[in-house]
């Protein structure tokens, strides 16, 4: 049966967990609050849109943190602008996850050396559970990383925490490096 592991009995009951339940809709409803600061927020953007339809994954944006379960830092942290992602995130209601989409809010950027004024990382402030590399960052690449908070969810449960599920996470996530060496091998032999 898909994400929950029922079993359908003959008279149509449906055998599962609470956690598989649970689970199901939590990942299966994410509302992100964009906080797009920067050229990445280009990006996101570009993920809501119809091109991507991130609504058939059962992602639908909201503007509030209090309603939201999902923040996704795209751009270029300030440290001024640090004490608002952090009032921004203490408003959002448990349980919240936290993506970083962009080298700018994941290590500062080309802003790392040169620039005082820039966070080196928006984890310094806040606890980040997915990290989307690039410059900006493709749709795919958001996407992507949408889909491992998604697993990540999944994983979670009431006697697993958080940082079990992302111990697992990061166990079965594959490194990109990895895979392109193995696809030029396999078209050199």
């Amino acid at each position: 049966m898909g994400l929950l592991d029922a079993k359908v009995s003959n008279r149509n009951v449906l055998v599962t967990s609470v956690d598989n339940v649970m689970n199901w809709a939590r990942l299966s409803s994410l509302w992100p609050m964009g906080f797009g600061l920067a050229c990445c927020a280009i990006e996101m953007m570009a993920t809501n849109a119809s091109n991507y339809d991130l609504e058939r994954f059962g992602i639908f944006p909201r503007s509030s943190p209090r309603q939201s379960d999902l923040m996704i830092v795209a751009g270029t942290v300030t440290m001024k602008m640090a004490e608002r992602v952090v009032t921004l995130y203490e408003q959002m209601p448990e349980p919240r996850y936290v993506l970083s989409m962009g080298s700018c809010s994941n290590c500062g950027g080309p802003y790392w050396d040169h620039g005082y004024h820039v966070l080196k990382g928006v984890d310094r402030v806040i606890p980040v559970d997915v990290y989307v590399p690039g410059c900006p960052p493709r749709p795919e690449a958001l996407i992507g990383g949408l889909m491992k908070i998604q697993e990540l969810i999944r994983m979670e449960g009431l006697g697993i925490s958080r940082e079990e599920a992302l111990k697992k996470l990061a166990e079965k996530s594959v490194d990109a490096q990895q895979v392109l060496d193995q696809t030029r091998k396999a078209a050199i032999a």
